[in-house]
Formats: structure tokens, C-alpha cells, sequence
């Protein structure tokens, strides 16, 4: 493997960022996927691409890693921003399959638990997509990580909600089956944008 000698720094700053605004088209297509009369097929197509455009920000991550000499800051550390990243994404990505696969947006209308998760899933990644460049100096990074924990805080609330409407009778026992695992990936995408959070913490405190 041949090392790079020469400050590459910059390209990680800007790999993590490119990641993260990857982030906020996923949740921007699943704000579509809840409107009336929408392509289904043609957003969830489309979420695929950005899942296959965030695979190859990682890749070009830990190419990067590889063959970099010296980095910013500690090489585990990046490895697991870039994976953890990636994760949100795939679950981004399971959401939009899952509601397309199994006609769930066909339904009169989803729980309003389930919009009000993804309106979170919407706020932690545009306040992740803030942060990313702030990294290079490690500055203004402890109201995002806290935000984003407040935002998880929330979609458990409202993902322990969906649970409630799911099981009350409300809807049949295969739709139920369906849409609990189209919840489980909106918290699980919750979730991973605090680990990202709770990452970016710990190179925080690491670099100060």
C-alpha cells in the first residue's frame, strides 16, 4: 500500500460532510414517500442511488484511511464516524424500501407516530449535516451532540407510541407485522445518529 506524506486532512473533513448531506437527501425522500399521491417507486429508486452514492463516500473513507500517513485524528476514530455514517443511511434506506415493497403508503393514511419519527430523523440529520464541518476545529460541536441525544429522546417517545397504536386493535394483524418493522428502522436510524453524536463527543474530548 503506497502512504501519502502530505497533509490530506482535508479530504476526511470533507468525506464526513459530503456523508452527512447524503443523510439529509435520505430523510428528504422520506418526507415524500408520506405524501398523498407520491411515486413511490421513483422515491424509493431514488433513495437507493443515495445509498449507493454514501457506500462509495465510505469506501473512498477508508481508501483514504489506508493509504494516509498522518490523519487528523485517530484512524479508529474515523473508521468508525465513516461506518457509523453509512449506518444511518442503510437504515434511511430500509424505511423507503420496506414502506414501498409492503404498499404500506397505499394505506388511507400512516400512524401519525410514525411522521412524527420521521420529522425527527429529519432534524438529527440536518443538524448533522451542521456539524460535519465543524470538525475541523472542534469547536461549537457539545449543542449538537446534545440536540441530537434530546431528538433521540424523542423518537423513542414516539416509536413507544407507534407500539401502542400498532397492538390496540386499529389495524390488521399482517399490517401490524409490516409496520412494526418499518418502526424498528426508524428508531434504529434514531439511534445511529446518536451513536454518530456520541462518536464525534468522544473525538471531541480526545482533540481538546
Amino acid at each position: 500500500m503506497k502512504f501519502s506524506f502530505r497533509p490530506v486532512e482535508g479530504v476526511f473533513y470533507d468525506l464526513f460532510t459530503k456523508a452527512s448531506l447524503n443523510l439529509v437527501r435520505g430523510t428528504e425522500l422520506l418526507n415524500e414517500l408520506t405524501l398523498p399521491g407520491v411515486d413511490v417507486q421513483s422515491v424509493s429508486e431514488r433513495l437507493s442511488d443515495v445509498e449507493h452514492d454514501s457506500d462509495a463516500i465510505t469506501h473512498e473513507l477508508y481508501k483514504k484511511i489506508n493509504s494516509t500517513f498522518i490523519t487528523p485524528f485517530d484512524r479508529a476514530d474515523i473508521y468508525s464516524l465513516g461506518s457509523q455514517l453509512d449506518d444511518v443511511m442503510d437504515h434511511l434506506e430500509a424505511v423507503g424500501n420496506l414502506l414501498y415493497l409492503y404498499g404500506l403508503t397505499e394505506l388511507p393514511s400512516l400512524p401519525r407516530e410514525m411522521h412524527e419519527l420521521i420529522t425527527v430523523l429529519d432534524q438529527q440529520a440536518k443538524i448533522t449535516s451542521e456539524a460535519m464541518p465543524r470538525l475541523r476545529t472542534m469547536k461549537d460541536l457539545e449543542e449538537y451532540w446534545i440536540e441530537i441525544n434530546r431528538l433521540e429522546n424523542d423518537g423513542d417517545r414516539s416509536y413507544r407510541m407507534l407500539l401502542v397504536r400498532l397492538f390496540s386493535g386499529e389495524y390488521d394483524a399482517l399490517t401490524v407485522l409490516k409496520m412494526k418493522e418499518v418502526a424498528d428502522e426508524l428508531e434504529a436510524a434514531c439511534d445511529a445518529f446518536e451513536h454518530v453524536a456520541n462518536t464525534v463527543e468522544t473525538i471531541a474530548v480526545k482533540e481538546s
